[in-house]
């Protein structure tokens, strides 16, 4: 067969054979010699540091000690039978077991040998006991130079089949050690050596022998760091080129005109002040519109901080230059929420607006379609419906996207197609995301930030209580109900769960009933699993305070503004995840009146759902929650299932390598600014890595 590498598929590596290779693939996706040699250790058991017996606590994790077998003989049978011996130093002495191989080791373990042993400490009728240690026979440093196994062990992940064909964590290194023996002098660079030299790493043949087989904490972390380079390094390239390239390829529509649309808006529609904030990233979208490069632009901001009047401005700069806009929500609730804040924004004749989504009408989506392919419509707005193939433009120039998260690339490229020059994008977010975890996942789109809720907004005051309160609770609902106000109570669950003991929101609604009782008190109840128009009406009956609570599952979360509802009850906070927490929070504190969010939990709370719930209590700021978020959870479960094969990051962490992300991105912005199409000899490297992975972008159209 062809030369060994790293895409030489698994089975072929010495010790696998086609039984264990397919073991391999289902268990680990390790398919060739480059899989096996990015599963990286978790941890590794420092096998550089000695214990004297009399040091050993059997709470330690696992020890080293020199000593000598003294005693070894075999005791019970059957079931109970084991081998004990008794191993020594000159501070005391330890028992130990073994309950397998009894035979094997009575041949091969020597009485008055020394021995380098290793393993767990336990107590055992109060004695100091060591069950299956690991021994070596042990070798003076002047017979050896040092002991056999005296380096930082690693510990791979397993699973209970690959331990039952002899691959746990000691047979996968055994495999990892052959692997490097075939192939290490084989492994190629990916980074020119400029690149190397300018961050001081270590070379990859080093980096891969430093990961798996260190032998110090030195030459661990050099490997590591070089490793990080390349996962975040790589990532950036693809995403800092594909940025690139939209900006010289992709020709965009000039918006030059600011005109009578935008203007009167601004002048005579606009019910408050825009905040600063708000006028930068207006300022930037403007900017990026006239320059005859498609914009693709991402405005974060946190719950209530005016995105959609900062989006319809943007809509109104497309009508004002002859173009048609549109603006996908990834819920009919929310759909319908945009179109008539958007409506009554705009009154009866600044421009025309239509809704679509799936539950719109034949005899309406005619009209539409009509209206859209003769240039009447000036703006479209909807749910997925708005990506049919049915739905065509006369000529789109701005595309909104909002909740982008809920949306795959797909999605967001068949309305690329909707013209034959791509529309601007514009995608926004009410989930605050983390610096780096931005930077990592839209790295490709220029990031807008708006930092400053509007005027005369009162922070919303958040407390945590426990079941115990729930009379309390219930006493302040009516408090804030007796001064007009109106209340939402969010449960996780619809119906009862037999594995989690929540309450849900059917049961929750008897009690509310009861607590609650007609005519004094009306009540809405909404949910996912309802018809599209049974959950408008409810929720219109709220909008128009026809009821004072509100009863609802997390459909809820986006897409609903009653400025008269000032209270947010989250039933059993401590299963809600830190963004959800917050985005429901968000419900709330959208008119003038102090608002406030009661987060209800159980009695016995784990660590991190402690640590999310004095979050939530502590700061408003979706920007800090989100980092905190980022530390429980990890960017993949952030990023949603849409973002996934985006983060391949096996030794990264956007949470704690912050300041190498940020290294890493200013490097590639470089290269880019001095090599564009990256011709020098120096980058011939990069240019073949993406290549290779073809993107599908030829580089010639820019060249």
């Amino acid at each position: 067969m062809a030369e060994l590498s790293v895409l030489t598929p698994i089975e072929y590596l010495k010790g696998v054979g086609p039984a264990r290779a397919e073991l391999l693939k289902q268990e680990l996706s390790v398919f060739t010699f480059g899989d096996l040699l990015r599963h990286y250790p978790f941890r590794y058991i420092d096998r550089t540091h000695f214990h004297r017996i009399a040091e050993v606590q059997p709470e330690m994790e696992a020890v080293q000690i020199i000593g000598r077998l003294t005693h070894l003989e075999e005791v019970g049978e059957r079931r109970s039978r084991r081998l004990v011996g008794q191993f020594v130093d000159e501070t005391g002495q330890v028992e130990l077991v073994w309950f397998q191989s009894i035979a094997w080791l009575k041949k091969n373990l020597i009485v008055g040998a020394a021995y380098v042993l290793f393993g767990k400490p336990t107590l055992f009728n109060a004695q100091l006991s060591i069950t299956h240690p690991e021994m070596e026979r042990y070798q003076s440093q002047a017979a050896k130079g040092i002991t056999g196994n005296a380096s930082l062990q690693p510990v791979y992940s397993s699973t209970e089949k690959l331990k039952k064909s002899g691959l746990d964590s000691r047979g996968l290194q055994k495999l990892t050690a052959l692997l490097l023996e075939a192939i290490g002098s084989k492994i190629e660079e990916e980074l020119p050596d400029y690149i190397l030299v300018k961050h001081q790493l270590v070379g990859m043949q080093q980096a891969c022998r430093g990961i798996h087989f260190p032998q110090n904490q030195q030459e661990l972390a050099q490997a590591v760091r070089r490793l990080k380079f390349d996962e975040l390094f790589f990532i950036q390239l693809k995403l800092l080129k594909n940025k690139m390239l939209q900006t010289v390829r992709f020709k965009g529509h000039r918006f030059e005109e600011v005109g009578r649309h935008f203007n009167t808006f601004y002048s005579e529609h606009l019910p408050f002040e825009l905040t600063e904030a708000q006028k930068r990233v207006v300022r930037e979208i403007r900017r990026d519109t006239v320059t005859g490069a498609q914009m693709n632009r991402l405005i974060q901001g946190d719950v209530g901080s005016g995105k959609t009047v900062v989006a319809l401005m943007s809509m109104l700069l497309a009508v004002d230059n002859g173009f048609q806009a549109c603006l996908m929500a990834p819920t009919e609730i929310l759909a319908q929420q945009h179109f008539r804040g958007i409506q009554k924004l705009l009154g009866s004749d600044l421009a025309t607006v239509q809704l679509l989504t799936g539950s719109t009408s034949k005899r309406d989506r005619r009209v539409i379609h009509s209206q859209l392919e003769d240039g009447s419509l000036d703006i479209l707005i909807g749910t997925h419906a708005l990506i049919e193939d049915t739905v065509k433009f006369g000529n789109l120039g701005l595309v909104v996207i909002d909740e982008q998260h809920r949306f795959g690339v797909e999605q967001r490229a068949k309305l690329w197609r909707k013209n034959h020059i791509p529309p601007h994008m514009l995608v926004m977010t009410a989930t605050p995301i983390p610096r780096t975890l931005a930077m990592t996942l839209y790295g490709d789109l220029d990031i807008s930030v708006i930092d400053e809720l509007p005027a005369g907004r009162k922070p919303i005051k958040t407390m945590h209580l426990y079941e115990s309160s729930r009379l309390r609770m219930f006493g302040f609902m009516k408090d804030e109900i007796a001064k007009g106000r109106q209340v939402y109570v969010v449960y996780p669950l619809i119906k009862e769960s037999e594995k989690m003991d929540l309450l849900y929101l059917e049961a929750g609604l008897e009690a509310l009933a009861d607590e609650f009782p007609k005519p004094q008190y009306q009540i809405s109840i909404v949910h996912g699993q309802m018809p599209v128009k049974d959950k408008d009406f409810e929720m219109q009956r709220f909008v128009k305070g026809e009821t004072q609570i509100m009863v609802a599952t997390t459909v809820i979360e986006v897409g609903v503004d009653v400025p008269n509802a000032t209270v947010m009850v989250i039933e059993n906070a401590e299963r809600f995840g830190l963004s959800q927490l917050h985005q429901l929070r968000g419900r709330v504190g959208r008119g003038g009146e102090q608002s406030y969010c009661i987060l209800m939990s159980g009695n016995k709370l784990g660590a991190d759902s402690k640590l999310r719930l004095d979050t939530m209590v502590r700061t408003n700021d979706g920007f800090e929650i989100a980092e905190v978020d980022l530390q429980l959870r990890g960017p993949g479960d952030i990023a949603g299932t849409q973002q996934s094969g985006v983060l391949d990051l096996k030794l990264a962490d956007l949470s704690k390598d912050q300041a190498l992300l940020t290294e890493v991105r200013n490097e590639v912005i470089s290269i880019f600014t001095e090599d564009p199409v990256l011709g020098k000899a120096q980058n011939q490297l990069l240019r073949q890595y993406l290549q290779q992975r073809n993107l599908g972008i030829s580089w010639e159209k820019i060249s």
